[in-house]
This record gives structure tokens, sequence and C-alpha cells, in this order.
């Protein structure tokens, strides 16, 4: 009986161990006396400077803690989903999470919690969001267009008639504030229907592209804000079109000005992600570009909406600078995403190289 019990006890260490799923084990203090290697890849610490913390120091969350307390001391099962835990670095992650209380004897002495990470699947689904967002905008955007143009270039033709019709001058000043307000209605419906041509491609290197944008906005940022740069040089070249990623650079880095009026940093940071999906695609490689500022951060309640146009904060902005950079991006196949808390906000510009391009297989 004994050798089938610790077979028993050898296959279950087994499952676990390998379980995709981070497995912790509390004792009747809610500290750690079990992690799986799940949960030390989940919290990138060794299971050796994990064992004997407190819920509250693993987690990093006050509330997740008191309310495994509560599961443990009441010996009823808890279930939170997309729970958000901070890694040892600061990394956020979000886990569906699930604690079973462990009864000994009588009483409930050690608590059981398992966490399954999400952040992949809520990824995908937002970016699959932001991509139908961004197409169903521009339909939007072009029927509006398409009702707007017609009566618009019939006032702009009246008013031209009219100004050689008449004999007073002053009487021309009215018509040319006609003829002006036509014009920049259509110049702002333009701008609504981001861009007409299509990318001219060709490889580039992507830090070109960000250098440019840099030497572009050293010269407008305020003396207390610093533009620094981490780029991984060994990034292959990308097929596309430069000036269009220009614009789409600096669309996004100088809506970071705006969020440093005085002082503070933006970063531009270039990685490589193998294996990564966009949307629904799942591409070999994708080349990232963040643009990273410790402003006050986005309001959570704009955060959804910063990418469709005419979408600002600012008085004096028109909203159609993330639009149009999107618009840009989505051309190459890519994304821009956003993540802002106050103190850090972040763009992600992902764009996927194909195996023409040099990503090839490594």
């Amino acid at each position: 009986m004994d050798v089938v019990t610790n077979n028993l006890s050898t296959i279950t260490q087994r499952i676990i161990d390998n379980l995709s799923s981070a497995v912790c084990l509390f004792n009747v203090d809610l500290r750690v006396r079990y992690i799986n290697p799940a949960g030390e890849a989940l919290f990138g610490v060794s299971a050796q400077r994990l064992l004997g913390l407190s819920a509250q120091q693993l987690l990093d969350s006050q509330r997740v803690a008191d309310l495994l307390a509560i599961t443990l001391e009441r010996g009823t099962p808890y279930t939170e989903r997309e729970c958000r835990l901070n890694a040892a670095d600061d990394r956020p992650v979000t886990v569906d999470l699930t604690a079973i209380p462990l009864r000994e004897s009588s009483r409930f002495t050690e608590l059981l919690v398992e966490l399954s990470r999400v952040d992949h699947q809520l990824r995908i689904a937002r970016e699959e969001n932001l991509l139908a967002q961004q197409q169903a905008t521009q339909e939007v955007v072009r029927g509006l267009a398409h009702e707007i143009n017609n009566p618009l270039g019939g006032v702009r033709g009246a008013a031209q008639l009219l100004e050689c019709e008449l004999d007073d001058s002053s009487l021309r000043e009215y018509t040319q504030v006609i003829i002006h307000e036509a014009d920049r209605l259509q110049n702002l419906l333009n701008r609504m229907l981001g861009p007409h041509a299509l990318p001219s491609k060709r490889l580039i290197n992507i830090h070109q592209v960000l250098e440019r944008v840099r030497t572009l906005v050293q010269a407008e940022v305020a003396a207390g804000v610093r533009l620094l740069w981490d780029y991984d040089p060994s990034l292959p070249e990308l097929n596309a079109d430069m000036d269009q990623l220009i614009q789409a650079v600096l669309n996004i880095v100088r809506n970071a000005v705006q969020a440093l009026p005085d002082e503070g940093e933006i970063i531009l940071r270039t990685r490589a992600h193998r294996r990564y999906t966009v949307g629904h695609t799942c591409h070999k490689l994708v080349l990232c570009i963040d643009v990273i500022d410790n402003g006050s951060g986005i309001p959570e309640q704009m955060q959804q909406k910063i990418f469709y146009p005419m979408v600002t904060s600012r008085a004096e902005g028109t909203g159609l600078g993330l639009s149009i950079a999107q618009s840009l991006v989505n051309q190459h196949g890519g994304l821009i995403e956003c993540h802002s808390r106050p103190g850090r906000t972040k763009f992600s510009i992902l764009l996927p190289v194909s195996e023409a391009d040099g990503a090839g297989d490594e």
C-alpha cells in the first residue's frame, strides 16, 4: 500500500510541476509553502526566494490577500476572473484566480491557489477589437465625407459665382469667408479619412525612422523634457514606407510631448517579438516600437476611444493624430496599442516582418 501511495504522490508531483497554470500552496498563516515551476515563471522569481512570503507580498495586493484569508476562514472556494497582479519586476499580469481551502481533521489549514494567465487571450481580443474599431470608424467617416462633400462643393462653387457678380469689393470679403471655411472643412474631411496613397515600400532600418523623429521633436520640446532611446541593434530591416512610418511615430511622440508640458522623459524603445500574434494572425517576427512617457497618463474612460477621430482631451487639439497614426500602421499590417496609468503611458507600434524582409527561420 505504501508503494502505491508513493507512486501516486510522485505522479501527482509530476503533474503539478508540468502544469501551465501557476499553483501555490499557502499554510494557515497564508505564507507560501510550495509553488510550481509555472508559478516561478509567472512571478519571475525562483521558488527558493518565494517560499515563506506572505500572500500580500507574493501577489502584491492587499485586497486579494484579504479575500484569501476570508476564503480560508470560511472554508469555501473562491474564484476571481481577470485579476490584475504585479510580478516581481513590477510587470502587470492578468490571471484567473481560484482558491480552494484544504481540510485537515476538523479545520482548514492550507489554501491551494491556481493562477491561470489570461493576458494572451485578452490581448488578442483587445487587438481584434482595435482593428474592427478602426475599420468601422473609417467606413462611417467615408460615408459621412461623401454626404458632406457634394453640398460643400456646391456651397463653394456658388460663393465663387456670387463673387464674380458682386461689384462692391467689401461684399466680396463675405464670399471669401465662405470659400475659406469650405476649404477648411474639406481639408478636415481629408484628414479624417486618413492616408489615401498606398504605402511606397522599400527595405528600411526602423532606427532611421526613430532618429528622424527624435531629431524633429528635439527642437520642439521644452528644456525640461528628455528624449531617451533604447534600441535593439539586431533588428532586421523592414519592408515599409519610411515617410508614412515617420508620420505615425511623430504623431505619437508629439502626443507624448503634450503630456509633459514642462518636464519629464520620453523613451523610444525597440524590441523583437517572435511567434507573436497581431489581431488574429500569428507572425514569425514582429518589430515593436514603444513610445513611453512618464506623464499624468490617459484617463481610463478615454483609453478605449483614443484612436477614434476627433477624440481628444485638449481644447486646442483636433483628435486626429492618433487616428491617422493607427491608419498608417494598419496599412503595414500592424497595430498600435496603448497602456496607460498615472506616471507611465506606453504606445506600442507592432509591425510584422515577412520572411522576404529577413525574418527567416531561427
